[in-house]
């Protein structure tokens, strides 16, 4: 076949996503967009075997078969079957960030961002938590497959990874596995025991004595007598062991740890020979995770035979869901230092920002002190941005979003961190059609519409109307995405041009 890609390109009333363009085994396949519909076009020569491994509808085009067939799961998989960059990878120790996209429309705004900003950062574009699938009505597969079609339509070769998201159960791990994730997020969280802060000499240590030992594979005298009295010097900072410091971190995260040790051993035995890496994760806790705790976390799980790729612990200050960084820069990026001393001295690993969209105030920092060895992980912000083309274009759809946003934030707020109040946000019917996509520039307001997507999109008839007008408006939202990526990635790009 002509390797400059004149086939498609020139067929008669089909538009082509010239972006997509891909040749492989005498045949061309890319995006097309019928009656506004996206299809699957593949061009090869007549009876082509290659033809019979799609679904569509076939064609004579000047001597060739032309399908056009579903952007479906089928010929999704027959599609990774030709082209190895459309199975997501492990992306090791690599500067790496994570896109959530709640609606499936996301990944080709994530990819120019990418694109924009250069550099070598490794993205996962498949990322979301069973809480937002459970939310929005999308399996592990649908996720995956929304990405990989994104991924297609741009052409982007260069790698991705897929990440399940906040894990907690195993048979979640086995959902995600079927759908070929490769990052495998582990939340403790629900076994992190934040009594521990507060608790008396005598409390701590009943606490600590009632530990899980046996799954610790462990026991009470032995954790003292390889702690108690260490002072260990990462580079240059001391952190000491003393008794309370221990036993205070074992009460915390020792339950944390067992379960983590679980969740890792099952993915061992269900992955078989895939490939696979794991991200630990205790950054929703209620208090801060201090450098002694880190360092008992990472030396406990090793002890275990656990391997990570990356860690997220619970910085000091304050991340918010779809807002910047709320505390001191300075103690911010004091704090961090240590703990990215730790995860080169007893890692190497990345550590891990989570909630990190918009947190665009401490991304230097971040950058400076883990000298690469970091992971953005981004979730709900590609959502507002969605909104916005919302408010831009519809209005009326925008003030219905609103509308039920403001309804459902006191109760879909439970399980998110924010501090946004309805009194702090304008009414829906005071606001002219002009100022509303600013709203999206007001704390409250993004905290509202961040935190109640999960109740947008089980209205039908909103939710029906919303993703009609993104598809009908692909382009604009795409640019506003990549935009607003743009500003995320470009600290984080020039961290990997440095290494």
């Amino acid at each position: 076949m002509n390797e400059t890609h004149v086939g498609l390109l020139s067929l008669n009333n089909l538009a082509v996503q010239a972006s997509s363009l891909a040749n492989a085994q005498d045949a061309e396949f890319a995006i097309a967009h019928e009656n506004g519909e996206a299809r699957l076009a593949v061009l090869a020569p007549i009876g082509s075997p290659v033809l019979q491994k799609f679904e569509g509808t076939s064609s004579e085009q000047g001597g060739q078969m032309l399908l056009l067939g579903p952007t479906n799961a089928n010929n999704l998989n027959a599609l990774r079957e030709i082209f190895d960059w459309l199975r997501p990878r492990t992306l090791g120790l690599a500067t790496s960030a994570g896109f959530g996209d709640r609606l499936g429309l996301a990944t080709p705004g994530h990819i120019r961002a990418l694109q924009a900003v250069g550099g070598d950062i490794a993205p996962i574009f498949a990322q979301q938590s069973i809480r937002e699938m459970t939310r929005t009505g999308r399996s592990a597969q649908q996720v995956m497959d929304d990405a990989t079609w994104g991924v297609f339509g741009e052409g982007w070769r260069n790698g991705f990874g897929g990440d399940a998201d906040h894990l907690k159960a195993t048979a979640d791990l086995d959902t995600c596995l079927a759908a070929g994730f490769t990052f495998y997020t582990i939340d403790p969280g629900e076994h992190v025991d934040n009594s521990a802060e507060t608790a008396d000499a005598a409390t701590l240590n009943d606490l600590y004595v009632r530990l899980p030992w046996e799954k610790l594979e462990d026991s009470a005298s032995g954790l003292l007598s390889r702690y108690q009295g260490q002072a260990v010097d990462v580079e240059g900072h001391k952190i000491t062991f003393d008794e309370h410091t221990l036993k205070k971190a074992a009460v915390k995260y020792g339950r944390a740890v067992a379960h983590v040790t679980t969740m890792y051993r099952h993915l061992i035995q269900s992955a078989g020979s895939r490939d696979w890496e794991l991200e630990v994760s205790v950054d929703e806790t209620e208090q801060p995770t201090t450098h002694a705790e880190h360092l008992y976390i990472v030396k406990e799980l090793d002890r275990l035979g656990v391997k990570w790729v990356s860690l997220a612990p619970r910085y000091i200050g304050s991340f918010e869901k779809g807002i910047d960084y709320k505390g001191d820069l300075a103690a911010f990026e004091a704090d961090i230092a240590v703990h990215a001393a730790i995860s080169r001295q007893f890692g190497p690993y990345k550590l891990s920002l989570h909630s990190g969209s918009d947190k665009f105030s401490i991304y230097p920092a971040a950058v400076r002190q883990t000298r690469g060895l970091v992971h953005l992980k981004t979730a709900g912000t590609s959502w507002l941005e969605a909104l916005r083309v919302v408010a831009a274009t519809d209005p009326a759809l925008f003030r219905g979003i609103y509308t039920l946003a403001r309804e459902r934030y006191e109760t879909d707020r439970a399980s998110y961190h924010v501090s946004g109040t309805l009194a702090d946000s304008p009414l829906p019917n005071v606001v002219p059609d002009s100022e509303l996509p600013g709203l999206l520039e007001q704390l409250s307001v993004r905290q509202i519409l961040h935190v109640t997507f999960g109740s947008v999109v089980k209205d039908q008839g909103l939710a029906s109307r919303l993703m009609a007008l993104l598809r009908a408006h692909p382009e604009e939202y795409t640019v506003v995405v990549a935009r607003h990526f743009e500003r995320h990635l470009a600290p984080f790009a020039q961290s990997g041009q440095n290494k």
